[in-house]
């Protein structure tokens, strides 16, 4: 299948390989443009190398992308670090910075995956600038302390999708999903990459076929098995 993706400029790097292992071919569309708040990058960044947190947690790659080549590599060594996925800790990995992976790529499971340690614990989150109060209400009812950063904005780019020639086209976030400027999909098959993009989709009436595990390469196996 020749599937479209929603992806934020920069996130697709590798994509045309990872889709072909499949026996796809993929196109990419943005719903979304974001932009990099350097001030808050820099707040962030000098908190974080001063020690100022037990852990941090990265929700996107394009944030992990844009932070983890200005953080100190011996971060890891005091503070845990933690990708809310493959791709983000894969970037985080390829700074040189030790990750974690949280296991359900889910940021609402956030504070059940650290557990226990949570308890008194200082959280550093990097992150859009798009509200999110169950994973910050799930992070204070376990007693530790959110200190959450507004590193980029996303904001809707305002054209519509280009779908010709695609067979399917794969929603990466509830946002870029509710964001996007959409034409008419008869013959092209919705897909959402986890379960709050498919509630989005829902909501709005479009009813996705295929729903991922909240990861790309999760969705794909998907895909795999019910397709092919």
């Amino acid at each position: 299948m020749k599937i479209a993706v929603t992806r934020l400029a920069g996130k697709e790097k590798d994509d045309d390989a990872l889709f072909a292992s499949y026996g796809h071919t993929v196109k990419i569309v943005r719903p979304l443009t974001a932009e990099i708040d350097s001030h808050a990058v820099q707040r962030f960044v000098l908190d974080a190398n001063d020690g100022n947190f037990d852990a941090v947690f990265f929700t996107s790659a394009y944030a992990a992308e844009h932070i983890a080549p200005l953080l100190d590599k011996k971060i890891s060594k005091t503070c845990r670090v933690i990708g809310i996925g493959p791709k983000t800790t894969e970037v985080l990995h390829s700074y040189g910075i030790k990750a974690e992976m949280l296991t359900s790529y889910y940021s609402r499971d956030f504070a059940a995956y650290l557990g226990d340690w949570a308890e008194g614990k200082r959280i550093g989150i990097p992150r859009a600038d798009v509200p999110n109060k169950e994973l910050i209400n799930s992070i204070e009812d376990v007693g530790a302390f959110a200190y959450e950063y507004r590193v980029y904005h996303l904001a809707p780019s305002g054209m519509p999708l280009s779908l010709d020639g695609c067979d399917a086209v794969l929603f990466t976030s509830s946002k870029s999903f509710s964001d996007a400027v959409l034409p008419d999909l008869s013959g092209i098959i919705p897909m959402a990459i986890g379960d709050i993009t498919a509630d989005a989709m829902k909501k709005a009436g479009v009813v996705p076929e295929v729903v991922g595990d909240g990861s790309l390469k999760g969705t794909l196996d998907l895909i795999q098995k019910k397709y092919l």
